[in-house]
């Protein structure tokens, strides 16, 4: 579990002075720019595509490449900072920056700098395209050598998740700190359009009737944890906009919802969503809950709460849960009949019955923070960022299935194509 975060905070402010004096000139930062072309992208496989599962490593900085049905296996791994020396430089170069990038590092890092939050491969499958939180940017990295086509630095000091398009040709990221989306074309890092948001984007979602929906957070760093702090946490809400033009065409502040359903104690915090196959019902997670919620989207109305049991072993104290996550992670069943939640702080996984919200088993694992499908649609597929593994649940018997070692701290996971003969970036 994380350490306290007044002993991050010293931590911050130790290393913040140590590093300063390295400081040799100061370079502007904070705004978005046009991509750093590095070295063209290669060209789409020859020998056609095949079906795989990217998993994020974020505190090593790596992404694996595993099987996305059957037994899970590791196919191959990716380094995604192959330029960390450079951007380390500039990073010490600058002192906003720097301090910036030690605040990720004490605070949503719990102690560690975040290499990669999200990942989505190109529609030719022959780059991956990921969001890196400490480095401020996103980049392409070429599959077959594992270097960087292109780099967009993001507005602010941080970038977090990331969302692909229907067809496969742009990517939306959230830049944390400027409260801004920067709409991106995924084969070249040429910025299409952003649109602002409210403080603290987070997770961003496509809707196949041309929307854009993003869900921001507020402050999911400070001790302020009490309900009755709430407030304090900043302005959350979920921004709607169209996926063309970028312009807002909605903004639904679930602070007001959660009243008009009884439930003011309740974050209005959206964390991790998902959508039913006919999209009319939105299924979401809050800051601090151990459950979720549903939200009918023509009537605009939250209509169900799910509460799931409490791990007796999780510590009461709410400032010792991971960024106020106490469950993170939803998916749902390509059939809509079943969803899948990450129990983060509970230290287990659970398939729910949509129709009558009773949860199946509750498998053990150890803090896991995403939940996705896998390519046959059979399984939730987890990231257990407390034992380094993804593990995968059967969506018709709510059990185990498999398990796979990967990197350290996986969190984000997503469906993928690359090339068939795919095994690594080439020697050399």
């Amino acid at each position: 579990m994380p350490s306290p975060r007044t002993s991050g905070t010293r931590r911050l402010l130790g290393a913040l002075a140590a590093s300063l004096a390295l400081v040799t000139a100061s370079a502007g930062a904070g705004s978005a720019s046009a991509p750093e072309p590095v070295s063209a992208a290669g060209p789409a496989a020859s020998a056609g595509l095949r079906e795989v599962m990217f998993v994020g490593n974020n505190w090593d900085g790596t992404a694996d490449v595993i099987a996305s049905r059957g037994d899970f296996h590791r196919i191959g791994r990716l380094n995604v900072i192959p330029d960390k020396e450079q951007r380390l430089r500039e990073i010490y170069l600058n002192p906003i920056r720097l301090a910036y990038f030690l605040g990720v590092r004490s605070g949503p890092g719990e102690g560690h700098d975040q290499f990669v939050d999200d990942m989505y491969a190109t529609p030719d499958g022959s780059s991956m395209v990921v969001s890196r939180p400490s480095f401020a940017d996103v980049v392409s990295l070429d599959l077959r050598t594992g270097r960087v086509n292109w780099r967009f630095p993001v507005s602010g000091y941080r970038s977090d998740h990331m969302a692909v398009s229907p067809d496969g040709s742009t990517v939306a990221v959230s830049a944390s700190t400027a409260n801004t989306v920067h709409v991106l074309d995924i084969a070249t890092g040429r910025e299409l359009g952003s649109f602002k948001t409210g403080d603290k984007p987070h997770e961003n979602v496509f809707t196949s009737d041309g929307l854009l929906w993003n869900m921001s957070i507020g402050e999911v760093t400070t001790a302020l944890d009490a309900p009755w702090l709430d407030w304090s946490k900043g302005d959350r809400k979920i921004t709607v906009v169209d996926a063309r033009t970028f312009r807002t065409v909605r903004v639904i502040d679930m602070r007001d919802r959660l009243d008009a359903f009884g439930r003011g104690d309740l974050s209005d915090a959206v964390r991790p969503l998902v959508f039913t196959p006919d999209e009319k019902k939105v299924y979401f997670q809050v800051s601090f809950l151990n459950g979720f919620l549903e939200y009918d989207v023509e009537s605009d109305r939250v209509t169900r709460l799910k509460n799931l049991p409490g791990n007796p072993a999780t510590d009461p104290d709410r400032t010792t849960w991971v960024n106020d996550s106490r469950h993170h992670g939803l998916s749902i069943s390509p059939d809509g009949a079943k969803l899948c939640v990450a129990g983060t702080m509970d230290d287990y996984v659970t398939v729910v019955d949509r129709e009558t919200l009773t949860e199946g088993p509750l498998v053990p694992a150890s803090k896991p923070y995403w939940a996705t499908v896998s390519g046959d649609g059979r399984s939730c597929v987890i990231s257990e960022s407390g034992t380094d593994r993804v593990t995968a649940v059967d969506f018709a018997t709510g059990r185990r299935v498999a398990s796979v070692d990967v990197g350290d701290h996986p969190q984000r996971v997503r469906l993928a194509r690359v090339p068939a003969d795919w095994t690594g970036p080439a020697a050399g």
